[in-house]
């Protein structure tokens, strides 16, 4: 099903009726600063596994992030940053940017993984950002579109709609995205690593 939402005042009607799917453990899609993206509360195992299964890779292998409404979150998912890297992330945030942090003992029980890694967005638009205050919690995001496998749809969330919207309880709606992924810096191990470069301009960050 469709949603359509004000892309910079989403309404907030619409945005508890998508949390309340949320919190039934439903799967949705919704628009980032950067693509569309599977979502699903970090709470519902269930639901992770969904999300998991739409990408095609199994729950453990899968390359999930987190999606927070602030800094302040990161305490409950990721062990604490030394002072430089939270004011790297505070430049960077919100933006389009995936940091890659040492993941709190929360998140092997989350994931289904042993991995000592998590990486948290803080989009910069209001949809995800009204989701994630509303729910009260992080948003578990993956990417709708496979890197390997750019599809123009992917952009379009009626076309979404058309093509997987089937498999979700929602399809957001809040215009066109774009094909372009997040940049993605990894500060695991204190110095800051690029792992990808995308749409977040890396130049005046460091």
């Amino acid at each position: 099903m469709l949603i359509t939402l004000h892309p910079t005042h989403p309404e907030t009607r619409k945005i508890r009726t998508a949390v309340e799917a949320l919190r039934s453990g439903a799967v949705i899609i919704c628009p980032t600063d950067t693509v569309y993206a599977y979502v699903c509360s970090s709470e519902s195992a269930r639901a992770i596994e969904e999300v998991a299964r739409l990408k095609g890779v199994k729950p453990h292998k899968a390359e999930l992030s987190l999606i927070c409404a602030d800094l302040s979150q990161l305490s409950a998912y990721a062990r604490s940053v030394d002072t430089a890297t939270f004011r790297l992330m505070k430049r960077a945030l919100p933006g389009p940017y995936t940091f890659i942090l040492q993941a709190s003992a929360a998140i092997p029980k989350l994931f289904k993984n042993n991995r000592r890694t998590v990486g948290i967005r803080v989009p910069d638009h209001p949809v995800p950002m009204a989701l994630v205050n509303e729910l009260g919690h992080a948003l578990v995001a993956a990417s709708v579109h496979d890197p390997d496998q750019l599809l123009d749809y992917t952009a379009d969330p009626e076309r979404i709609d058309e093509h997987i919207g089937h498999q979700v309880e929602f399809v957001l709606d809040a215009g066109v995205c774009g094909l372009e992924g997040s940049t993605i810096i990894d500060v695991s191990d204190g110095a800051p690593v690029i792992l990808r470069e995308g749409k977040g301009p890396v130049d005046d960050l460091f």
